[in-house]
């Protein structure tokens, strides 16, 4: 596991976390940074073997909700399991197993909730900005929480996740959708999009003028931890929705003109976009469109980012 930096202070009490998305690149850090802080974590996972090796013999790796022991009060849930979205075309059949992983998973863990005789105190579940759908070229407003959805698939899964991780707070749980954006580290999808730049054939992707919005995974990690923190403070269940993206956003010119000069490679081969929409379909658009997503509630509450930059973020990974 890659030891997220620096050391974070979630709560000073010790509490018994359920972690969903454990063995993920996000997930990972998150456990790390837990049990740094000296909370007991609990992973659920498909594979309880493979994730034990991966995790470490602090986390307790289980593969049903219904191995969660009797004994343990679990206060803070952080749901990040579902299926990649960037991949095979969206057909009927993929659309239903990205629905079913993310939904279908968070519907099981609001019925857990519902069943269980300690509820937790707070819920914190992964969503994503396609929940604005796509910004056209030449948009250049910032999106912030309060922006609509649109009629796209994407969205539509994104509300959904999120409208099914709210109907814990009728159980007295808080709840905090958390929208992700482009997640920087050294694993994720980071790693492919860099691979054309370190070859010397990196270049803009379509035409470029699309906006880009990320987050370096120390921040998502933090941005957790203050959001727990709130919460936790404001002892009330609810609904919030914050977006985890970094302050600056780029286009995807600039993204690549910046990997380009930390990685010290050329930046001057064009990608036509027309390749990607005959061979991904409706989902080109994350590439191709983009969002100009505003960390809003974020700034509006005073949280700190390590890496508010592009060029930071990406030379403390390569």
């Amino acid at each position: 596991m890659t030891t997220p930096s620096p050391t974070l202070s979630f709560d000073a009490q010790k509490r018994t976390v359920l972690v969903t998305g454990a063995t993920g690149f996000v997930g990972q850090h998150l456990v790390r940074a837990l049990l740094a802080d000296g909370h007991d974590v609990i992973a659920l996972t498909r594979q309880p073997e493979r994730a034990a090796r991966l995790l470490g013999t602090a986390v307790r790796c289980i593969a049903t909700l219904d191995d969660v022991p009797a004994t343990a009060s679990v206060e803070v849930v952080v749901n990040l399991a579902g299926a990649r979205i960037l991949g095979p075309r969206w057909s009927a059949a993929r659309q239903a197993t990205l629905r079913r992983s993310r939904v279908g998973l968070t519907r099981n863990l609001v019925d857990w909730i519902a069943r269980a005789p300690h509820k937790p105190r707070l819920l914190l579940s992964a969503s994503a900005i396609g929940y604005y759908g796509i910004q056209r070229i030449g948009d250049d407003t910032p999106l912030t929480e309060t922006a609509p959805p649109q009629p796209m698939f994407m969205s539509d899964l994104c509300r959904e996740w999120e409208e099914a991780a709210a109907q814990a707070a009728q159980y007295g749980v808080r709840v905090e959708c958390m929208r992700f954006g482009l997640v920087v580290g050294r694993k994720g999808a980071l790693p492919m999009m860099l691979l054309p730049i370190r070859l010397g054939l990196g270049g803009p992707l379509g035409s470029g003028r699309q906006w880009l919005s990320w987050i370096h995974v120390d921040d998502v990690v933090g941005a957790m931890a203050h959001r727990w923190q709130r919460a936790l403070a404001a002892q009330e269940a609810g609904v919030g929705t914050t977006n985890f993206t970094a302050p600056e956003v780029v286009t995807q010119r600039q993204f690549s003109a910046t990997a380009a000069r930390v990685l010290h490679r050329p930046c001057f081969f064009p990608t036509p976009g027309w390749p990607l929409r005959l061979a991904l379909g409706e989902q080109a658009d994350l590439l191709l469109e983009g969002q100009r997503v505003a960390p809003a509630r974020l700034q509006s509450e005073g949280y700190a980012f390590r890496y508010p930059d592009l060029a930071g973020a990406l030379k403390s990974i390569t």
